[in-house]
């Protein structure tokens, strides 16, 4: 069986309301170095490090990979969750709507035409059981596919059941087909971005 060690990315230069893709802020990069440093002695040797497409957890990873001296491997099933709307302020008021209900609610959502969120849980879950069949892995992710892993492995019924802080790294361990969740990561209170 494989280890997870899931990553929140660290803290963004904007939310969503501000930037379809941002950056890390400097403290975001000081975050990605002390989680580079905590992982390098947590996993007694060099393993995959994957991340999602998006600048935030790229940069997230980055001081890991230079570490270990490794390239991530880009994920994209791991990505954020894909948001129906293009406005970034509209955006940011369907996803707040989303974190307050289900998983069931948002596949029911009238707003998300077009876009399938069961499909998608779905794809988290078979990327990072598929990832860390037979070895370990770290994932650079977001906030609300930490979410999509954490019911998968806990039956949470809520979007957000859990609220993972900046870099907050959790364990799952993984037989191929289903995640059980081995450490929650650390909690906070953050701006999703």
């Amino acid at each position: 069986m494989g280890k997870i060690f899931m990553v929140r990315h660290g803290k963004a230069a904007a939310g969503w309301d501000g930037d379809a893709d941002p950056g890390l802020d400097a403290k975001g990069h000081a975050q990605a170095s002390q989680v580079a440093d905590k992982l390098a002695t947590q996993i007694a040797s060099p393993v995959p490090v994957y991340t999602s497409p998006l600048l935030r957890c790229r940069e997230t990873a980055g001081p890991l990979a230079v570490l270990w001296q490794t390239t991530p491997i880009i994920e994209p099933r791991v990505a954020e969750i894909p948001s129906p709307i293009e406005d970034l302020t509209a955006r940011t008021v369907w996803l707040r709507r989303v974190m307050s209900g289900s998983w069931d609610a948002l596949a029911a959502d009238p707003e998300s035409v077009g876009h399938d969120y069961d499909d998608w849980r779905v794809e988290v879950i078979a990327a990072l059981t598929g990832l860390a069949y037979d070895t370990d892995v770290v994932v650079f992710s977001h906030f609300i596919a930490l979410n999509a892993a954490y019911s998968a492995a806990t039956g949470a019924e809520d979007v957000v059941a859990f609220r993972p802080d900046n870099c907050s790294v959790s364990v799952f361990e993984t037989n191929g087909s289903s995640l059980r969740l081995l450490q929650q990561g650390h909690e906070a209170e953050t701006q999703v971005n």
